[in-house]
This record gives C-alpha cells, sequence and structure tokens, in this order.
C-alpha cells in the first residue's frame, strides 16, 4: 500500500443490545465488565444471561484497566489493509477476574511474555470505533 492511498477503515464488530454499554464505555474511555445483579458474577464477553444463576439481570463496573497477559498470538498473515504488522493479539487476565482478548501496543514482539503486567489505553481508529488496548504497564 502506498502513502497516497487511504487506508479502510478497521471492521466493525457486531454489537447488539448485550454489548451496547461495552462499546459506548470505550467510546469514553472506560473499561467496563457486565456484572450479574442476582449473584456479583462478572463476565466476558457480555452477554444476556448469568451462567452461573441464570439471572437475566445485570449492571456493569468500571475496571481498573490493569492485567496481565494470559496467552498471547501474533499475527503475521493473512495481512488487511486495515491493521499493522506483526500484530500481537492477547488474553487480558484483568484485575477484576475476567480475561478480554485485545491487540498490545508499544511492544517489542521478541520482549512479550505471558504473566507480564499491562494497562489499558484506549485507540481512536475513527470517529465511530474505540477500542481498547493494552501497553507494558509501568
Amino acid at each position: 500500500m502506498t502513502d497516497n492511498v487511504e487506508r479502510p477503515l478497521r471492521p466493525r464488530p457486531s454489537i447488539n443490545r448485550d454489548n451496547q454499554f461495552w462499546f459506548d464505555g470505550a467510546a469514553e474511555s472506560r473499561l467496563l465488565i457486565q456484572r450479574c445483579v442476582g449473584c456479583g458474577a462478572l463476565r466476558h464477553p457480555p452477554g444476556p444471561v448469568c451462567p452461573s444463576c441464570h439471572s437475566f439481570e445485570w449492571d456493569s463496573i468500571e475496571a481498573s484497566g490493569r492485567g496481565t497477559i494470559y496467552s498471547y498470538v501474533v499475527n503475521y498473515h493473512p495481512q488487511l489493509p486495515a491493521f499493522d504488522y506483526p500484530l500481537p493479539i492477547a488474553l487480558i487476565e484483568l484485575e477484576e477476574g475476567t480475561r478480554l482478548l485485545s491487540n498490545l501496543v508499544g511492544f517489542e514482539i521478541e520482549a512479550i511474555e505471558v504473566g507480564q503486567a499491562v494497562e489499558v489505553e484506549f485507540i481512536e481508529y475513527d470517529d465511530e470505533l474505540t477500542l481498547p488496548a493494552f501497553h507494558p504497564a509501568g
């Protein structure tokens, strides 16, 4: 891709009534986690029913944004023009106990390690899409 070619938008996530709050929070630079009103269990990805007590009632809490790398992969292919490569993707274990998939930013690929402390930052990809990514803590 040459410098004078406009980069395509990142693919749009599938947003529904169960996860809209999460994307709205990201747009406000807030990392929200769904919480069951019935038993207090935290869950991600968001869903309509608690897998622990089967309640349909939920609210959300704001996560600290701190966690550790539980697992990761570095994607090299296939390359899509909306992404930068290599593309490190990690399963982040948040301090609150839930896990979520996210991009890693600010890392040397060779320096990524399981158990490494990370902190959230929010990346505005365009006027309609802001997503969390994680960088090394500190």
